[in-house]
């Protein structure tokens, strides 16, 4: 069974860091596009960066230059290095891998929350 499992969720305070990871299981994430979404209380999902196979990384302007997604192939885990976090950013954030070979076949993971607040 396929899974994406997300940790390193917590309560950080403003301006702090967090890394974020999502492990794979059965799936081999070097074959898909992985993306980290987040959802806040009472607003919708959102894309905030995503990675190719071939490491090519995109990012909503919102976290450009205070956010990086990696991959290590190796051990099947894409990773969310989350540094200056805003106390608006407060949400619980997703992993999401969807297969380059087979469209329309993609997995979430559960979902990991991020509380920023002093």
């Amino acid at each position: 069974q396929v899974q994406l499992v997300e940790s390193g969720g917590g309560l950080v305070q403003p301006g702090g860091s967090l890394r974020l990871s999502c492990a794979a299981s059965v799936m081999r994430i070097s074959l898909y596009n992985m993306e980290w979404y987040r959802q806040a209380p009472g607003k919708q999902r959102e894309l905030v960066a995503s990675i190719t196979p071939s490491g090519s990384t995109n990012y909503a302007e919102s976290v450009k230059g205070r956010f990086t997604i990696s991959r290590d192939n190796g051990k099947n885990t894409m990773y969310l290095q989350m540094n200056s976090l805003k106390s608006e950013r407060t949400a619980t954030y997703y992993c999401y891998g969807v297969d380059t070979k087979r469209p329309g076949i993609a997995y979430w993971g559960q979902g990991t929350k991020v509380s920023v607040s002093s």
